[in-house]
């Protein structure tokens, strides 16, 4: 039971206020709403150059995931106790009729397997992916976090793994510069290349 829970037992639950407000939104077309961290984010969609990066990633997972359980998806959400999330490219089973969640909103977090987030431009989207992002796929236990960053510095690529769920973090990462290939090292996908072909090469 939460604080809040405890000093106001007839009180509803944050997050389930929060979740059945989620659930009722009508947003207007080219926007999206997330819950992170106790919150509603409402965001647009993706301009061009992230929208060629995360589709990159995309068809190339799909081929490298060809023909097994596995596959790419997009346009998705992720569910995980109440937060709801729509990552820019994920990795679960083919078939996510096995694993919606109860509510038949998305896909549980704890059969998504990778997520790849491609960052924005503008301090407050590069936070959502950089921090508050990565604290809630690590409480999630999301095995493999990959955050391809235009803005940090030249461009990089961070490939974060071994979550720690109870401390919102990640205890391990390897970041690279765009023009060294990042690899992902384990799940479906262990061995998957994110190099220049899908980033671009390193910024100016």
């Amino acid at each position: 039971m939460s604080e809040a829970q405890a000093e106001f037992p007839n009180e509803p639950d944050l997050d389930e206020v929060l979740w059945q407000a989620w659930k009722a939104m009508e947003l207007p077309e080219g926007y999206r709403a997330e819950i992170i961290e106790g919150a509603i984010e409402v965001s647009p969609t993706a301009r061009l150059s992230h929208g060629l990066i995360a589709n990159r990633v995309r068809r190339a997972l799909d081929k490298f995931l060809d023909g097994g359980e596995y596959a790419c998806h997009q346009v998705v959400n992720v569910i995980h106790n109440r937060k709801a999330w729509i990552p820019d490219v994920f990795v679960a089973p083919e078939d996510t009729e096995s694993c919606s969640d109860e509510d038949d909103m998305g896909v549980r977090a704890d059969s998504v397997h990778l997520i790849v987030e491609v960052v924005s431009p503008g301090k407050r989207n590069q936070d959502r992916d950089r921090v508050r992002k990565r604290r809630e796929y690590a409480r999630a236990g999301i095995p493999v976090y990959v955050i391809i960053d235009d803005y940090d510095n030249r461009g990089t690529v961070s490939i974060l793994t071994a979550p720690v769920p109870e401390r919102a973090r990640y205890e391990d990462e390897h970041r690279v510069p765009y023009g060294t290939d990042a690899i992902i090292p384990e799940g479906p996908a262990k061995g998957f290349v994110i190099g220049e072909g899908i980033t671009g090469p390193k910024r100016a």
